[in-house]
């Protein structure tokens, strides 16, 4: 069979572009086998188990003593589990990886499988980062069988790190290193064996240039545990994210800051989002965002410019644009703001991306703020959802969003009405846009 090993699509004949993800030259040959195994009667009581007969185990996470990753990864790591962590070339996955190998190993075994970078490379790595080397174990092996092999015959052996899972390579498969097929018998052979000998694994994935895991979709059903390192390569600041978690909160991120020794720790991450300078600027408004379970202080800038368009343009980095556009439409229609032939600009600072939708009170604002060239209070932030009719909804957790207000020294909060009263912030109730 022909395989794209791009996104998987099967074809029966080759083909030089792919219909399922429209690149070209992707599409390799695969040699499929099939079973000869006899059917079998097998008793009920052979493969199924009752639920109350399962002995109940309580794992003691690991903790990496980095923060920020305990943090994402949901309170440390589970015995057993296996994660896959992704993101684009050279934003500091090996170096985090290396960072928390050289602390793990202090504890226990552990084990850096590269598949990429030479033993004499990894020691530049390890010395320039100036971790210690006295415990840390290397391998090249990028043969899963004999590596889950060595693997298993390894005593206390506590954490596993592929780098990368697309160089590892399973000698059954007749295919390249980083097919579909190849990724998935190798990712299959690695996960089985971290399961039955309860060791931590960690995969290092590429990912394609959409942002995407390279290879298949699969392999996120997998593991345990997805996150993403992301950030911008003109900052120093990269961002962690969870994406799937079975032991913890999704969406939940950790902040750090690459340096010349490596990734250190922000334990503070509004103060990077936030400007230093308080000048008021109009089209400038504070949002109280919901990161996982971590509230985040950040600046939110809007730009409104006449268009010469047939069809203005509504561009937004860091923000969802269809959700840009919704909110748009609200402000013409509800509030008759003059928007419709208006080029729209919104900018999330610091390179942060926002998924809570409390955000579109603050953008909202900045929006009106730009409109009408006045600048608002420097002191005060926003946080509410706008619904299609205009009313500003409630949102979670706002105990801990008045807190982390509190702790920055904002004065005032402009959201949805509630029960709650603030301690030394003032709540500034409204149920419509237009009370804005």
């Amino acid at each position: 069979m022909f395989t794209c090993n791009s996104c998987g699509t099967i074809y029966n004949k080759w083909s030089g572009k792919c219909e399922g993800c429209q690149q070209w030259n992707t599409i390799t040959q695969e040699i499929s086998t099939t079973s000869t195994t006899k059917r079998q009667k097998i008793k009920p009581e052979d493969i199924f188990t009752p639920l109350k007969d399962v002995e109940d185990q309580h794992y003691q996470r690991v903790l990496t003593g980095i923060s920020e990753f305990d943090r994402v990864t949901g309170g440390g790591l589970v015995p057993g589990s296996v994660i896959l962590l992704g993101g684009h070339p050279g934003i500091g996955k090996s170096t985090l990886m290396l960072q928390i190998l050289a602390r793990l190993s202090q504890k226990q075994q552990c084990v850096y499988v590269s598949g990429e970078e030479g033993l004499a490379q990894i020691k530049m790595r390890a010395s320039r980062l100036q971790v210690d080397q006295d415990k840390c174990v290397l391998s090249t092996c990028t043969n899963v069988i004999q590596l889950t092999s060595a693997l298993e015959q390894t005593k206390n052996l506590g954490v596993v790190i592929i780098d990368s899972i697309q160089t590892m390579s399973h000698p059954d498969v007749d295919a390249a290193p980083g097919t579909v097929s190849q990724v998935r018998a190798a990712s299959q052979t690695l996960i089985d064996s971290a399961k039955r000998h309860n060791y931590i694994m960690i995969l290092i994935g590429h990912v394609t240039k959409d942002g995407v895991f390279a290879g298949p979709k699969l392999l996120e059903h997998m593991v345990d545990t997805v996150l993403y390192f992301d950030g911008d390569g003109s900052l120093d600041y990269r961002i962690l994210r969870t994406i799937k978690n079975r032991f913890g909160a999704t969406n939940e991120i950790g902040v750090f800051e690459m340096g010349q020794e490596g990734l250190i720790e922000v334990a503070n991450p509004s103060s990077i989002f936030l400007s230093q300078d308080k000048t008021p600027v109009s089209g400038t408004a504070i949002a109280v965002s919901m990161e996982g379970t971590r509230p985040i202080l950040c600046e939110i800038q809007t730009l409104i410019s006449p268009s010469f368009l047939a069809s203005p343009r509504r561009v937004s980095i860091g923000y969802d644009n269809n959700r840009l556009s919704m909110l748009t439409a609200v402000l013409i229609s509800r509030c008759k703001l003059p928007l419709g032939d208006k080029d729209i600009y919104v900018n999330i600072a610091g390179g942060l991306t926002l998924k809570d939708t409390a955000a579109d009170l603050t953008i909202v604002a900045a929006l009106i703020s730009s409109l009408k060239n006045q600048p608002l209070s420097s002191n005060t932030v926003y946080c509410g959802e706008i619904a299609l009719s205009g009313q500003v909804r409630p949102v979670r957790m706002l105990e801990l969003r008045l807190k982390e207000a509190e702790k920055l020294g904002f004065e005032a909060i402009v959201c949805a009405e509630h029960k709650l009263k603030g301690k030394s912030i003032d709540l500034l109730t409204i149920g419509h846009v237009l009370e804005l």
